[in-house]
């Protein structure tokens, strides 16, 4: 009797100790704060940048220049799990390695991918003034080990991601990098500001929530979810700052917010602070509605003329090139209604394919092809309304469905979901005429590629590699924790009745195509600059006057000037007024081919466990062999002369292409617009150098079957869970090529500032 009391006893005690337990995880007693980690690595031998250097020298020698500057390479665009969706790919049942801090990312850009700098850019809308503090702190750390300020291993730059969402085009205006020079608190912003709007409802809201149960059904990685749960709560538990007050009045300790680019610009200038500001992912169609232009964007109160530079290459893909389709049409001045067009060779629209997909299911059924065509008209419709979100009216849809859908068959490695209304050329091609038809404004962007990574792992193109580490390729581990995340549905043959009033009463990632965008992540680009040094300020001065490059991740060498009479040469990203026949000079060579493995100097400067963690056994490495470069394309653009001119006669691509015979150490080619005289009219150009075809991750996007007349009938995706095994790096032969700035010729006016050429 006495053994049972004291047995019931225990059981009660386990009963109620497990009861608390529960409560407790409910409750969330079990989470911790994630840190910026300890970086392990310090600088790298001297001889290491010199050899680079030298390298680099010799191969300008061969081409003619004996005293160039240095190109430097670089990524400003990267992620740690202090960001909202990094910290939520990094959890296991995401197929997640955990968290990635800022301090991976240091050690990576130095070891791994061997950069000359990079830039930490989390989310503004995930920050919170203590993780604010901390990366402010890691980047000091990471700067402190590299060496000699004037002669630097490599540079860090502290910044913060603004990113912008809107529901409908009048409303959106995209994600916007902000990056800081200095390291001092007076040279960064006080806060990161957030972008309102879906974007902060979404990450503030309960969209973050995990919810507890999770931690429960994988038991073996539960602190990884109560983590998470912090994460999301320490989010919410920041104020909301004043939106009355400037930023410079506001004290540190509040989430602060602004609603448009401008708006953005105000509050950073209120702060008396220089920095950059980089639009990117501009045609990235997974977040951006269809039908959004940049026409917005260059009205005064919006600041064009801040945003100097773009980002037209990261791991997203490519948003240089325009198109003339659009994935709907006829849009309302309210951005509510649209109307969804035919297909064309070039383009297939989402909204006609998802007729296409319940006609189909509807004809299976046995009903009558008049109703099945009706049925197919009404989806259309429905979906051309939803803007981003219109594939959730398909029941039971598949990424298979939806074949090749909404994507540029002829770009390339595009942006998902393409918009060509913020394409980069399209933005180049525009101007504003609110001051007049003599005083258009116009952007006039400098070019910049990056990874856009969200593992930490700063310029992760050097090799085509590690799918799920080195890209943002991810999702459901198995298909039990599948059918939990995204529950399987009936296929109706009849659209699901949602409309867009009641779809952004819980903006979140539930309305994004997750599962198809993972066919087109790629390793993403570099930003290389032509600068005076390695320091700091010479990487600034460079990046502040647009004599930057993008690559689409290869390490190759681009030089484009304008030649003037004189002999002068004007670079890459320079504004010029000229009269006559302007002539211009290419050189270019290709990025060194990869040995296997790392180099000496990285297994030296990180521990053997850590170097294979983050490099996963490949680090950039190397051999004294060069790609080649096949040619060179010049893409010219003349801007909107006159409001309304249609931007596709202004768009010449490619306006010229040139051989490249290149025997190992690259080519040099010039060339002359004898029309620009006669056409009387400002025009800019930029080159490509393309590369030799190398294998690239998702190189193919879908990898599409086609039927003889080349028309997409069957995809094989790319998935980024467990359907497509992490040992597919899903690898297809692609062109890799460099992107110069711009080279912005005026026509003379007698208020012009820049130097007259051929007068």
């Amino acid at each position: 009797m006495r053994a049972s009391k004291i047995t019931g006893l225990l059981v009660l005690a386990v009963l109620a100790g497990g009861g608390l337990y529960l409560y407790g995880a409910k409750a969330n007693w079990y989470g911790r704060h994630r840190s910026i980690g300890v970086i392990a690595g310090k600088a790298i031998p001297a001889s290491v940048i010199a050899a680079r250097q030298q390298a680099q020298a010799s191969t300008a020698a061969a081409l003619g220049d004996n005293a160039p500057d240095q190109i430097l390479f670089g990524d400003l665009h990267v992620h740690t799990t202090f960001s909202t969706d990094a910290f939520l790919w990094s959890l296991p049942i995401y197929g997640g390695e955990g968290a990635h801090p800022l301090a991976d990312a240091c050690d990576f850009a130095r070891y791994c991918s061997a950069l000359d700098f990079w830039s930490i850019n989390d989310h503004a809308e995930a920050s919170t003034p203590a993780r604010w503090q901390e990366t402010k702190a890691g980047i000091r750390q990471c700067n402190a080990r590299a060496g000699d300020p004037a002669n630097p291993d490599m540079v860090a730059f502290m910044g913060f991601e603004w990113s912008q969402v809107g529901r409908t085009p009048q409303d959106h205006y995209g994600h916007k990098n902000v990056i800081f020079e200095g390291l001092d608190d007076a040279s960064i912003s006080a806060r990161p500001i957030a972008a309102s709007g879906p974007a902060s409802a979404t990450i503030r809201g309960s969209a973050t929530g995990m919810d507890w149960r999770v931690s429960l059904a994988d038991f073996a990685h539960r602190q990884d979810y109560y983590d998470f749960r912090t994460f999301a709560d320490e989010i919410r538990a920041v104020p909301d700052c004043d939106p009355n007050l400037p930023s410079d009045k506001l004290p540190a300790n509040c989430y602060e917010q602004a609603a448009t680019p401008g708006d953005l610009v105000n509050r950073l200038d209120a702060q008396k602070l220089d920095y950059l500001l980089i639009p990117h992912g501009t045609s990235w169609g997974f977040y951006t509605p269809p039908g959004t232009t940049f026409d917005k964007q260059l009205q005064a109160k919006m600041h064009p003329e801040k945003q100097t530079l773009i980002e037209v290459m990261s791991g997203h893909g490519n948003s240089e090139e325009y198109r003339p389709w659009r994935a709907v049409r006829d849009i309302s001045r309210d951005g509510l209604h649209a109307t969804c067009p035919q297909p064309t060779p070039g383009y297939l629209p989402s909204c006609w394919q998802a007729g296409e997909i319940i006609k189909t299911r509807c004809l299976k059924e046995g009903t009558a092809a008049s109703e099945c065509d009706a049925r197919a008209a009404r989806t259309r419709a429905q979906y051309a309304n939803l803007g981003v979100a219109g594939h959730i009216i398909i029941a039971g849809e598949e990424v298979t469905d939806w074949l090749d859908s909404g994507q540029c068959k002829d770009c390339f490695l595009p942006a998902f979901n393409y918009r060509p209304g913020t394409s980069v050329q399209y933005g180049l091609a525009i101007s504003n005429f609110d001051a007049g038809a003599d005083k258009p404004v116009r952007f006039d962007w400098g070019f910049v590629a990056a990874s856009d990574n969200h593992r930490a792992r700063p310029g992760t193109g050097y090799k085509p590699v590690d799918r799920h580490g080195f890209t943002e390729a991810s999702g459901p581990i198995n298909e039990k924790w599948r059918r939990k995340l995204f529950p399987v549905q009936e296929k109706l043959a009849t659209p699901l009745p949602i409309t867009r009033q009641n779809i952004w009463d819980k903006p979140g990632f539930n309305l994004l195509e997750l599962e198809r965008q993972a066919s087109f992540f790629t390793t993403g680009g570099l930003t290389a600059v032509h600068a005076h040094g390695r320091s700091r300020k010479a990487v600034w001065e460079a990046l502040k006057r647009r004599e930057t490059y993008g690559t689409s991740g290869q390490r190759i060498l681009l030089w484009f000037d304008l030649i003037d009479d004189d002999g002068k040469a004007h670079p890459m990203g320079s504004h010029v007024t000229a009269q006559q026949t302007p002539r211009f000079r290419v050189r270019a060579a290709g990025a060194f081919k990869q040995k296997p493995g790392c180099p000496d100097f990285a297994a030296q400067g990180l521990p053997a466990g850590r170097l294979d963690k983050l490099c996963r056994g490949e680090c950039y490495n190397p051999s004294d062999e060069r790609l080649k470069i096949t040619r060179i394309e010049v893409v010219k653009i003349t801007p909107q002369a006159h409001p309304g001119e249609p931007v596709e006669h202004l768009i010449h691509d490619s306006w010229k292409v040139i051989p490249c015979d290149d025997r190992g150490q690259g080519c040099v080619a010039e060339f002359e617009d004898p029309e620009f005289a006669a056409g009387g009219r400002d025009s800019l150009y930029y080159v490509r150098a393309i590369e030799e075809p190398t294998p690239t991750i998702n190189g193919a996007n879908l990898r599409c079957t086609f039927d003889a007349h080349g028309r997409c009938i069957a995809v094989n995706p790319c998935y980024g869970d467990y359907r497509t095994p992490a040992s597919d790096n899903c690898l297809a032969d692609v062109e890799n090529r460099a992107w110069s700035s711009p080279i912005y010729v005026s026509v003379p006016v007698k208020t012009a500032k820049e130097p007259v050429l051929n007068e």
